[in-house]
C-alpha cells in the first residue's frame, strides 16, 4: 500500500475550489470568491466637475489581417518574460502550499539495514611441573592459547510513523500562511498580465501614431515640392521672383529634415513595440494600419463608480490583502510556539539472522509525547510581538495601495477628459487650417497673394495634422490607461469601460 501511494501522481493543489494556478502563463488566474475584494459601500457623489462624463472611442480596432491589435496583445502575453516569471512564481507558491498541507498527514518512513559483524574471543591455559609455584614460568611449564571467531549477519527492515496530533494553531497557521501567499502570487500574476497588456498596447499606439505622423509629413513634403515647382514655373514665365523660389526651397528642405526625424522615431518605436511583444528589438514583423473612426463616446459611469470598480477588480489591492492575511496567520504560528504540542510516533520492525547466532523476531514501539515549552529567554514573546507589528505594517500597505489605486483612477479619468477636449479642438484646428491653406493657395495662383501666405498656411496645416494624429492616439492610450487602472482591460486589449452613445 505504501509503495502504491508513493507512486501516485501529485496534481496541482486547489485553492478554495478553484485551480491553484492559471493554466498557462498568458492567461489570468480565476480568483476564488473568498479572495475577492468586497465592493465598497456607496459614497457621496463628488462635485459636478469631478464626475463629468468621460468620452471614449466607440470604434473597434480593425485593419489589415496581418497582425491585429488582438494578435499583438496575444504575442506579448505569450512571449513576454514577465508573464512567465510571474506564472512560475505562482506555480512555486502553490506547490509550497501543497507541501504545507503535508503536515495534516502522518509521516511514514521505511528503513532496511543489512549488518555483518565478526567477534573474536580467546582463552589461555598454563601447565606447571610438580613442586613449582606460579610466580614465574620456568623450563618445564607450558602455555596454551585458543581463539574463537564468531560471524553474524542480520537483516532488519523497519517502518516508522510520526504524526502531530495537536499544536494549538501552529500547523493551521503555517498552512494558512502558505495559502495566502499562493493567492497573493496568483494575484500578482494577474496584475502582471494587465501590465503587459497596457505596455504593449501603449507601445502599439505610439508606433501607429509615429507612423501616421510620418505619413502626414510625406504629404507635407509633397505639398512643399509642389509649391517649389509652382514658384519655379512662375519665375520662368517672369511673374515670380527668385526670393519666392528660395523660400519654397527652404520650406521643402525643412519638411525633409522633419521627415528624416520622424523616420528615426518610427524605427525606435518599432523596436520598443518588438520588445513589448517579447521579441528582440530587431525582429521582423508587419503591423497593418489599424483604422479607427474619429468619433468619441461618453462613458456611462462617474468617476466614483469607476473608483469603486477598481477597488473590486484591481488585483494589486487583493494581493496586498492576501499578503496581510498571511502575516495574520504568522501571528498564530508565533503564538503556538508557546503552547504544548501532542505528538504520536510508532516504530515497527523485524530482525532476522541470516548467518550465525542472533535474535529473530518482531519488535514495535508506540510513543505518545507531550511537549511543554517552559522558558527560552523570552524569544517566543518577541516573536509574537514582531509578527503583530508585521501584520500592522501589512494593513498599512493595504491602505496605501487603496489610496494609490484611487489616485490612479482619478488621474487617468482627468487625462481622458483632457484628451477628449483636445481631440475636438484639434479637429476644429485642422478644418480651419485646411480652409486657410486652400484660400492662400488659390490667391497665390490668381496672382493676388504671396508665397509667404502660402508657406504660413502650409505650416499651420502640417501642425494641425500632427495635432489631430497625436490627440487621437494619445486619447486611445489614455483610455487604455483608464481601463487598466479600473481593472477593466482584458487580455484582448479591449477597454471594457461602459460607454454611452457616440
Amino acid at each position: 500500500m505504501l509503495v502504491a501511494v508513493s507512486g501516485c501522481t501529485v496534481g496541482t493543489p486547489r485553492i478554495d475550489g478553484v485551480p491553484g494556478t492559471a493554466p498557462t502563463p498568458s492567461t489570468p488566474w480565476t480568483v476564488p470568491a473568498a479572495a475577492r475584494t468586497p465592493p465598497p459601500p456607496p459614497e457621496p457623489p463628488l462635485a459636478p466637475a469631478a464626475s463629468a462624463a468621460l468620452e471614449a472611442d466607440s470604434a473597434t480596432a480593425g485593419g489589415a489581417r496581418d497582425l491585429s491589435l488582438i494578435d499583438v496583445v496575444d504575442l506579448a502575453l505569450r512571449n513576454n518574460p514577465a508573464t512567465r516569471d510571474s506564472w512560475e512564481t505562482a506555480v512555486a507558491a502553490v506547490d509550497q502550499y501543497g507541501a504545507s498541507r503535508g503536515s495534516l498527514y502522518p509521516n511514514v518512513n521505511g528503513n532496511v539495514t543489512l549488518s555483518r559483524s565478526m567477534s573474536a574471543t580467546g582463552t589461555t591455559s598454563t601447565g606447571l611441573p610438580a613442586g613449582q609455584t606460579g610466580d614465574s614460568l620456568t623450563n618445564g611449564g607450558t602455555r596454551t592459547t585458543s581463539v574463537v571467531s564468531t560471524t553474524r549477519t542480520q537483516f532488519a527492515p523497519s517502518v516508522s510513523l510520526s504524526y502531530l496530533i495537536l499544536d494549538l494553531g501552529g500547523r493551521a497557521g503555517t498552512i494558512e500562511t502558505a495559502k495566502q501567499q499562493a493567492i497573493a502570487a496568483n494575484l500578482a500574476h494577474n496584475a502582471t498580465v494587465q501590465n503587459v497588456v497596457l505596455q504593449v498596447e501603449s507601445a502599439l499606439f505610439s508606433f501607429l501614431a509615429t507612423r501616421a505622423l510620418r505619413d502626414a509629413q510625406l504629404t507635407a513634403v509633397d505639398e512643399a515640392r509642389a509649391d517649389t515647382a509652382a514658384s519655379e514655373a512662375r519665375l520662368r514665365v517672369g511673374v515670380g521672383t527668385l526670393e519666392e523660389v528660395l523660400q519654397t526651397r527652404t520650406a521643402l528642405a525643412q519638411a525633409r529634415v522633419q521627415l528624416a526625424t520622424l523616420e528615426g522615431n518610427l524605427l525606435a518605436a518599432r523596436g520598443t513595440l518588438a520588445v513589448a511583444m517579447g521579441l528582440r528589438a530587431n525582429a521582423r514583423f508587419v503591423i497593418p494600419n489599424i483604422e479607427t473612426s474619429g468619433s468619441v463616446a461618453t462613458v456611462a459611469a462617474s468617476v466614483d463608480t469607476l473608483i469603486n470598480r477598481s477597488i473590486v477588480a484591481r488585483p494589486e489591492l487583493a494581493q496586498s490583502r492576501a499578503e496581510a492575511a498571511a502575516l495574520a496567520a504568522q501571528i498564530r504560528v508565533a503564538r503556538s510556539a508557546g503552547y504544548p504540542a501532542l505528538t504520536l510516533s510508532s516504530t515497527g520492525g523485524y530482525t532476522r539472522a541470516l548467518q550465525g547466532t542472533g535474535t529473530n523476531g518482531r519488535n514495535y514501539s508506540l510513543v505518545l509525547g507531550l511537549q511543554i515549552p517552559i522558558f527560552n529567554g523570552f524569544a517566543r514573546e518577541y516573536d509574537v510581538r514582531a509578527a503583530r507589528a508585521q501584520y500592522e505594517a501589512g494593513l498599512a500597505r493595504v491602505e496605501s495601495t487603496l489610496q494609490q489605486i484611487t489616485l490612479q483612477v482619478f488621474t487617468s479619468y482627468a487625462v481622458v477628459q483632457t484628451s477628449t477636449q483636445r481631440v475636438g479642438a484639434a479637429s476644429d484646428l485642422l478644418t480651419s487650417a485646411q480652409q486657410s491653406s486652400d484660400v492662400a493657395l488659390g490667391r497665390y495662383r490668381e496672382g493676388v497673394g504671396t508665397i509667404v501666405d502660402v508657406l504660413l498656411a502650409r505650416s499651420a496645416l502640417a501642425t494641425a495634422r500632427a495635432e489631430v494624429i497625436q490627440a487621437s492616439w494619445e486619447w486611445r492610450t489614455a483610455l487604455a490607461q483608464l481601463a487598466h487602472d479600473t481593472g477593466s482591460l482584458d487580455v484582448a486589449g479591449r477597454p471594457n469601460v461602459p460607454l454611452g452613445a457616440p
